[in-house]
């Protein structure tokens, strides 16, 4: 089993969370083929609306891959994304900033943000299980 961080707008992801599927790094494939049925995956939001400059830095759904089947949807004239369905828990938004020296997945507390500019990254059990059990306690 691996896990996985998938970067995305806060309205991208309640999208996904509303359709129960999960989609990254605007629709590629390449990362819908690394996860595998049971696979954990959280979704960290830097904006809430797609396109914003406000900053929201929180960690917005926590779940698990269903099954194998990768697909694509229609979104647009043009727009074909893959994508994988998920069961999303229930859980709520979290703050990045309290968690960033616990993250194994920040190498520098200083300079936390760079990591995530690549959309999708795989990352340990501790920090899912970390994220993903404050958020779901919360909830």
């Amino acid at each position: 089993m691996k896990y996985w961080l998938i970067i995305a707008s806060k309205d991208h992801v309640e999208s996904g969370k509303a359709g129960g599927f999960c989609q990254a790094c605007h629709g590629k494939l390449w990362p819908m083929e690394k996860m595998h049925p049971g696979d954990g995956v959280l979704f960290y939001s830097s904006k809430e609306v797609y396109g914003s400059s406000k900053p929201y830095q929180k960690f917005t759904a926590a779940g698990r891959i269903k099954d194998d089947e990768m697909y694509q949807a229609r979104m647009g004239k043009d727009f074909y994304p893959f994508r994988r369905k998920v069961k999303y828990f229930a859980a709520v938004d979290i703050d990045i900033h309290p968690l960033l020296d616990d993250l194994h997945f920040i190498d520098d507390p200083h300079s936390w943000g760079y990591k995530l500019r690549r959309g999708f990254l795989e990352i340990d059990g501790h920090d899912f299980d970390l994220v993903s059990g404050i958020m779901r306690k919360r909830s």
